[in-house]
């Protein structure tokens, strides 16, 4: 599932007191139209101010045309505090759920007015292509995954601001430990998306230590959620069998059935997401987490839901072109960092997920189909 709607699919967990981001006067040469890529100067200095500061954040959101349930979100912020953004114009429910604007991660002039005009003091930035599209079309894959992130880095530097980027199990590759993956390690991805992580996690990085940028960052596993149809992930398998299942009664799975990967329900995404976000800064000992839930294979995700759904069949017609990416991903992610420096904890397991994917659908769905 697309990373770029997770944070604004399911904001179920409420948040715990928030930090507001703010900057201190700053000596940087800004790009103008005509000019060639701003430069950030070596004596600029950058400071995000403490919670305590301002009661909420008003954050900004790239990549979310399809994104819906702000409710919770919106309101423990306040419905204008959270601007959804995108270039593409969005679905209705995204529409009427607050504040959306039109942002162009490649246009760096609009998203600093986009800062300054809406006093911006977070910016998730969920825009990129994923593995399997981009592969299909590494050019523009490289134009949004790097150039936009570039652009993105520099106005949160310039103005202080909290930044989330995430990352991926992409980012790691066949030369990775695999089982258990650690936080640090070789990591060579084959996917022009999982080198395009591993640059947004060390660019972050740099900008913090060089400019003291507030830069955060997970590496999600495999995200599933009812309410999202697959977007080109290599993991999407296990979001498109359960609408399978439920549409047909069968589904044809591009893995092959022993592929072991690790996965996540995505409300302990989006609580990750915003643990970490919320997290002191001093009880950080990194910028880049792994966070892990579950690891499962599709022939277990299958029986699983099997036991619930007895008459779905399953059969297996495997893409080579995402296979070979599934073989040099992890296989499950050591996160013991996270749960040592934030708490972090999962909620879900295989079970867990498959009864509550299967209650979203809903029982009398089911019926209909196989009665």
């Amino acid at each position: 599932m697309p990373v770029m709607r997770i944070f604004s699919k399911v904001a179920k967990q409420a948040l715990l007191s928030t930090p507001g981001c703010g900057c201190q006067p700053l000596t940087v040469a800004v790009r103008n139209i005509s000019f060639s890529p701003r430069q950030v100067t070596s004596d600029a200095s950058f400071h995000s101010v403490s919670f305590s500061e301002t009661d909420h954040p008003k954050v900004l959101i790239t990549g979310t045309y399809e994104a819906s349930g702000f409710g919770l979100l919106q309101k423990r912020y306040g419905k204008n505090n959270v601007i959804l953004s995108d270039i593409r114009k969005p679905q209705n429910s995204v529409f009427h759920s607050g504040p959306f604007i039109y942002s162009d991660i490649l246009d760096y002039k609009n998203l600093r007015e986009i800062v300054v005009n809406n006093r911006i003091t977070w910016l998730v930035h969920y825009s990129a292509l994923l593995s399997a599209v981009g592969e299909a079309n590494v050019a523009l894959a490289r134009s949004v995954n790097i150039t936009g992130l570039h652009n993105i880095l520099d106005i949160a530097a310039e103005h202080g601001l909290r930044l989330f980027v995430p990352s991926t199990i992409g980012a790691f590759g066949p030369t990775s430990p695999r089982n258990p993956t650690p936080d640090l390690c070789v990591q060579r991805p084959r996917t022009i998306y999982g080198v395009s992580k591993v640059h947004a996690e060390l660019m972050g990085e740099y900008y913090h230590h060089r400019y003291g940028l507030d830069f955060r960052c997970l590496r999600y596993p495999g995200i599933i959620s009812a309410d999202s149809m697959p977007g080109g992930g290599t993991t999407d398998y296990a979001v498109q069998i359960f609408h399978d299942a439920i549409k047909t009664g069968k589904f044809e799975c591009n893995l092959r059935p022993d592929t072991r990967l690790p996965m996540m329900y995505i409300d302990d995404c989006l609580r990750a997401t915003l643990e970490v976000m919320e997290a002191p800064a001093e009880t950080l000992s990194m910028r880049t987490y792994n966070i892990n839930a579950m690891s499962f294979t599709p022939e277990e995700l299958a029986q699983e839901l099997q036991k619930q759904m007895p008459e779905l069949e399953v059969t297996y017609e495997v893409d080579p072109v995402r296979q070979a990416i599934a073989d040099s991903w992890p296989m499950n992610f050591d996160d013991s960092n996270a749960r040592n420096d934030w708490a972090w904890k999962h909620d879900y397991d295989l079970p867990e997920l498959v009864q509550t994917m299967l209650n979203f659908f809903g029982s009398e769905t089911r019926m209909a189909r196989f009665n």
